[in-house]
């Protein structure tokens, strides 16, 4: 009964996602994209919850500032983990790029997250997710890069624990 149960948790949560990506792309269609990130990695849960699999898709906007190695712009993040965690958030996300390839990205998304396990509860509906992350840039535009993201609810609930993810991420610009 369990098993039957996570797939179809697992199902739901996969039309749920398959929907943003979609809304995600439709939108950044209209718009001048800067960048699509897919990441997969592995959530963790601390010492509560359940550990798994992780999907990530960010896309990011045209930058509004760029100076020198400084880019700050507008972002969207959809995650899904194999537990049926999901998580649509939309935020700034900055990066400080150096000419021999080498660059840092981080971002701040509010957003909202639905456990799909009851352990993986994260104490509330609203959730922030903040990434830090080290990658390289290939001539052609295109990166790799390792990341680690926490969302919180910033001790807006009672309850925040907290989760990390770590992600390898391949980055495609536009």
């Amino acid at each position: 009964m369990r098993h039957d149960l996570l797939i179809e948790t697992w199902t739901f949560a996969m039309l749920r996602i398959c929907f943003a990506f979609f809304i995600l792309f439709v939108g950044a269609t209209s718009a001048s994209a800067q960048e699509w990130t897919l990441g997969l990695g592995t959530t963790d849960f601390g010492d509560q919850g359940q550990d798994s699999l992780a999907l990530d898709l960010e896309y990011r906007h045209t930058p509004f500032i760029e100076k020198r190695v400084l880019s700050v712009a507008w972002g969207v993040n959809v995650a899904l983990s194999a537990e049926g965690d999901s998580f649509i958030g939309g935020g700034i996300w900055s990066r400080w790029q150096w000419q021999n390839g080498w660059f840092i990205d981080n971002s701040i998304m509010p957003g909202f997250f639905e456990e799909g396990t009851a352990g993986n509860d994260l104490g509330s509906s609203f959730e922030i997710r903040s990434l830090l992350g080290v990658g390289y840039q290939f001539d052609n535009g295109h990166a790799l890069s390792a990341a680690i993201s926490h969302k919180s609810n910033a001790s807006l609930a009672d309850d925040n624990p907290g989760m990390n993810t770590y992600t390898l991420r391949y980055h495609f610009r536009f």
